[in-house]
């Protein structure tokens, strides 16, 4: 099981995040480092969101409380949810299944 990281951006995010954002990245790359995260970006059309996908339920909760992006408002909602991932391997067992 996987866990994402839900966030909500305020409406001009872009521009109101330069002043946080080599923190952000930086955090970012850490949790990357201690294979923690797995993969995170934007949201794209509309813009307004992020999502990052962590090993951990706990990590991911501490990764947004210690976001400066969260600190400094320029995330107004957030949430952790788990995520069953479906492997190609398990892929190939309901395809077997449903034949």
């Amino acid at each position: 099981m996987k866990y994402i990281l839900f966030y909500k951006t305020i409406d001009n995010y872009i521009e109101e995040r330069e002043l946080y954002r080599e923190e952000h990245l930086n955090l970012i790359q850490k949790a990357y480092k201690n294979n923690e995260l797995i993969m995170a970006g934007a949201l794209a059309e509309p813009t307004g969101g992020a999502v990052l996908i962590f090993n951990s339920h706990e990590v991911a909760n501490e990764f947004a409380e210690n976001d400066p992006y969260v600190k400094n408002g320029i995330i107004v909602e957030w949430r952790v949810q788990p995520w069953n991932v479906i492997s190609k391997k398990n892929i190939e067992v309901i395809k077997k299944r449903v034949n």
